[in-house]
C-alpha cells in the first residue's frame, strides 16, 4: 500500500505557518510529513528559510501521530555531523518513533556560506559517508572519538539519546547516489520517478522504505496555477547538476529567466485536474516509491489538504489512483 504524506516547504512558509499546517496535515489524516533543511531559499520570491530543528521540535510539541523527516539534511559542510546527530538524537527523543533523519550531499546555495569549498559531487558523497558512520557512531552511547578523512571527532557523547534509534534515509538524484543509499542508509529519497533509482538502491542491498516527493500546484484556475508555479518555483525548471552547483538565490533567479511556464508545466501539474494529479503520483507508485510526499506550491495549503483528506489519500488507500470529481 502507498502512504501519502505531505511536505512542508521550509523555502515559502514562515515557522509559525509550517507549525500550524504540520497539525493541518495531521488533522487532514496525513500519516508522515517531509520537512526541508535550508540556509536560503532557492528563489527571494519564496522568502523563508527558518532553522529547522527549531521547527522540528515545535513540530514534536503540536503533534500527537504525525510521523517527520527532513528532506533533507547536509551533515558535512555547514553543519559537523556531530552536531546533526545531536539534534536528530533531541528530536527523536521529542517524537518517540515519530522522526526519520533524512541526509544527502547538499548544494551550494546553502553549504558555502562559511566560505568553505563546494566539493565535487565525488568526494561530498564520501563526506556523507564518512558523517552517517560518526552519526551512528554517537547514537550508540558513550564517549567517542573519531580521526578521519574529512572529519574529527574528540571525547563525545550523546547523553540526551532517544529511545529508538530513528532510521537514517539517503536523498539520491542518479544511480551512484541511489546505490550509496542501499549500501549504507535505511532508505532512499527522491523527487524523480526514476525507477533505475530505486533498482540501483536494491541493487546495492537497500530494503527499506522509499520517499519520493511530487511537486504541484493544485488550484481552481489552471492558467493562474501555472502563473503560481513559475513565480514561486521556478527551479522546478533548473535541470541538470546546476540546482547543486549555483550559490546564491539571485543566481537561481537568474537562471530561472530561462525557465518557461509551459516548460515547468510539463514538469509541475497545475489546476484543478484531478486525474492529472493522481496520474503524477501514480508515476512515483510505479517507479516503485512507497512512501510519496506531495509539495503543493503556493499559499492555499488548506483547500490543498482538504483535497488531500477528501480525494488523494482515499485513492490510494485502494492501492491504486481512482479519480473522482474534485
Amino acid at each position: 500500500m502507498t502512504t501519502i504524506g505531505y511536505s512542508l516547504s521550509s523555502e515559502e512558509q514562515s515557522p509559525s505557518d509550517l507549525v500550524r499546517n504540520a497539525v493541518a496535515a495531521e488533522e487532514a489524516g496525513l500519516e508522515m510529513a517531509m520537512i526541508s533543511d535550508h540556509f536560503h531559499p532557492w528563489v527571494e520570491r519564496q522568502g523563508q528559510s527558518p532553522f529547522v530543528w527549531s521547527v522540528i521540535g515545535a513540530i514534536a510539541q503540536a503533534t500527537q501521530r504525525l510521523r517527520l523527516a527532513t528532506g533533507v539534511t547536509c551533515p558535512t559542510i555547514r553543519t559537523h555531523p556531530a552536531i546533526i546527530a545531536q539534534a536528530a538524537a533531541t528530536s527523536a527523543a521529542l517524537m518517540p518513533g515519530r522522526f526519520t533523519l533524512g541526509v544527502g550531499t547538499g548544494e551550494n546555495l546553502n553549504e558555502h556560506i562559511l566560505g568553505d569549498k563546494w566539493p565535487p559531487y565525488e568526494l561530498r558523497a564520501e563526506m556523507l559517508e564518512e558523517a552517517v558512520t560518526i552519526i551512528r557512531m554517537l547514537w550508540e552511547g558513550g564517549e567517542k572519538s573519531h580521526y578521519g578523512e574529512y572529519f574529527a571527532l574528540e571525547n563525545a557523547q550523546l547523553f540526551s539519546l532517544p529511545d529508538e534509534t530513528p532510521s537514517i534515509m539517503l536523498a539520491a538524484g542518479g544511480v551512484k547516489s541511489a546505490e550509496l543509499a542501499g549500501r549504507i542508509g535505511d532508505g532512499l529519497i527522491s523527487t524523480a520517478p526514476d525507477r533505475e533509482l530505486v533498482e540501483a538502491f536494491e541493487r546495492a542491498g537497500g530494503t527499506g522504505p522509499r520517499y519520493a516527493q511530487v511537486t504541484m500546484c493544485w488550484g481552481p484556475d489552471e492558467a493562474a496555477a501555472r502563473k503560481l508555479a513559475l513565480e514561486i518555483w521556478p527551479n522546478a525548471g533548473i535541470t541538470g547538476e546546476l540546482s547543486q552547483e549555483l550559490p546564491t538565490p539571485a543566481h537561481f533567479q537568474q537562471a530561472a529567466q530561462m525557465v518557461t511556464e509551459e516548460a515547468l508545466a510539463e514538469k509541475v501539474v497545475c489546476g484543478p485536474d484531478l486525474e492529472r494529479h493522481l496520474e503524477a503520483i501514480q508515476a512515483y507508485v510505479d517507479a516503485g516509491f512507497d512512501h510519496i510526499f506531495l509539495h503543493q506550491i503556493g499559499p492555499d495549503q488548506a483547500a490543498f489538504l482538504d483535497l488531500c483528506q477528501r480525494e488523494i489519500i482515499p485513492a490510494f488507500a485502494k492501492g491504486a489512483a481512482q479519480p473522482s470529481s474534485a
